[in-house]
């Protein structure tokens, strides 16, 4: 592995640390700003769910497009990709740091569910965050085989990352949460 696949392998789990940390310092200790809610804040959430589909739409697109070949339009794709769960980002951290946790007001048979979807999406994130940063780092520096090895992996775990993001959604809103 030369140093330039080491760099950017680096970068990739310190960025990811630091957002990991950052994002738990902003769910689960911050408890949200003390200022009164713009009327936008609330529609962040149908956004952010929107830019996860887009997301996911995006990553299987760029699959099959590179699977037939078509590297430019692969690499617009995902760039697309990137920038749909970057966005995504930007408005969850926007949300839970003016609006806070959203706590799931579901029972039944329902409530597991929800939380082992919650659970796994979470878990998977804090993996695939790095996953997905140093694949794309590995594109971008043209370091393709390595690049291919870990896309393999991560493809699967960024789309279930982006449509799981859309259940916990969906159930937080069919619950009235």
């Amino acid at each position: 592995m030369d140093r330039v696949t080491r760099w950017v392998m680096g970068m990739g789990m310190v960025v990811s640390v630091v957002a990991m940390v950052f994002l738990t310092w902003l769910i689960y200790i911050n408890n949200g700003l003390v200022v009164q809610q713009a009327t936008w804040v609330s529609s962040l959430p149908s956004v952010n769910a929107g830019l996860n589909t887009l997301s996911a739409l995006c990553v299987c697109a760029g699959i099959v497009a590179i699977r037939s070949q078509k590297k430019n339009l692969h690499r617009l794709l995902m760039l697309l990709a990137l920038l749909a769960s970057a966005a995504f980002l930007v408005g969850y951290v926007v949300y839970h740091a003016i609006h806070g946790d959203t706590p799931y007001q579901g029972g039944g048979w329902l409530r597991p569910v929800y939380f082992f979807v919650l659970i796994s999406h979470i878990v998977l994130t804090i993996g695939g965050l790095p996953m997905i940063l140093i694949t794309a780092g590995l594109g971008v520096t043209g370091r393709f085989s390595w690049h291919k090895r870990l896309g393999r992996w991560t493809f699967p775990i960024w789309l279930y990352i982006s449509v799981t993001g859309v259940v916990v959604y969906a159930m937080l809103r069919a619950t009235g949460s």
